[in-house]
């Protein structure tokens, strides 16, 4: 992990044994292992933190750049209405006409503006 060969780990070893003796090296070694274990879990939590912010930063960005596309393409259409609307996104509901009952057929589109009232014909 950090290039430390197994010679070098038994030196330590013997350097440790030499300085804090046979009685508390355990307990040193058990602290140790604690400190380091902690010190990993700290930086594991920290590493995940960052990794969630990310992708949360990631998520919004996405759907700022959709709402941004919607903006323009209703801008498109607006301004240019010669254009076909652009068809529906995955984002938005596709709505459909309920189906006609079996043995009927669908009600023709009413042809008459809604604002005007039908006008009767005039005689000559």
């Amino acid at each position: 992990m950090f290039g430390i060969s197994f010679s070098e780990l038994l030196l330590v070893g013997l350097v440790a044994l030499l300085v804090l003796g046979p009685e508390r090296l355990p307990g040193a070694a058990r602290t140790a292992g604690l400190w380091i274990g902690r010190l990993k879990r700290s930086f594991n939590a920290i590493k995940n933190e960052v990794e969630r912010e990310i992708g949360a930063d990631d998520i919004r960005r996405q759907l700022h750049n959709e709402h941004i596309l919607q903006m323009e393409q209703e801008a498109k259409r607006i301004l240019n209405p010669q254009m076909p609307p652009a068809p529906p996104s995955a984002s938005q509901p596709v709505e459909q006409a309920p189906p006609a009952p079996v043995g009927e057929t669908p009600a023709a589109p009413n042809t008459t503006p809604p604002s005007e009232p039908p006008q009767p014909p005039r005689a000559p």
